[in-house]
């Protein structure tokens, strides 16, 4: 696992990008608090294109990522991210139609700690998947960043703007 990052800056605050040696996308995440140092090393050829794909994402101009990942974990949690990939943006599905899908119901718990583990956040979209009453349980980068991602590719309601407060001269 890599110990520094590229930061992005994004709507949600910095994301930190880490990459392998052949400049394969490897860990995506919201950096916050405690989050390891920026990444000394020069940047790979790969980061200005995720930078530019996710500055459309985050203006509503793409729904699809094109980047190398080199993605390690069990066989299972790849099954599981490989099946993420498959939900449409604008769609959410909950975790027990995820395990449905992965072929066993039984799994549900397995596929809710696979989805939790997942190493590359929006791009491997685990934000798609909620409770099964509709709530929003769990997310790593914090379940306001969950519920701005799911608003901001139609899943929820915009949120409606917050009244301005009357102007005073005072």
């Amino acid at each position: 696992m890599p110990g520094a990052f590229h930061p992005i800056a994004t709507p949600l605050g910095d994301l930190g990008a880490a990459f392998d040696s052949d400049g394969r996308l490897v860990r995506l995440i919201r950096l916050q608090g405690s989050s390891p140092a920026p990444s000394d090393d020069p940047a790979p050829k790969s980061l200005p294109y995720l930078k530019r794909q996710l500055e459309a994402y985050f203006s509503g101009n793409l729904r699809d990522f094109n980047i190398p990942m080199h993605i390690e974990g069990t066989d299972f949690q790849r099954r599981v991210w490989k099946e993420l990939q498959k939900i449409p943006y604008g769609q959410a599905i909950s975790y027990l139609e995820l395990a449905r899908r992965l072929g066993d119901e039984k799994c549900i718990r397995a596929a809710a700690r696979a989805n939790g583990a997942n190493p590359i956040s929006i791009l491997i979209p685990c934000h798609r998947v909620i409770g099964s009453d509709g709530s929003l349980v769990g997310y790593g980068g914090g379940l306001d960043m969950k519920e701005f991602l799911l608003r901001l590719e139609g899943v929820l309601p915009k949120a409606p703007p917050q009244p301005r407060l009357p102007f005073t001269w005072d």
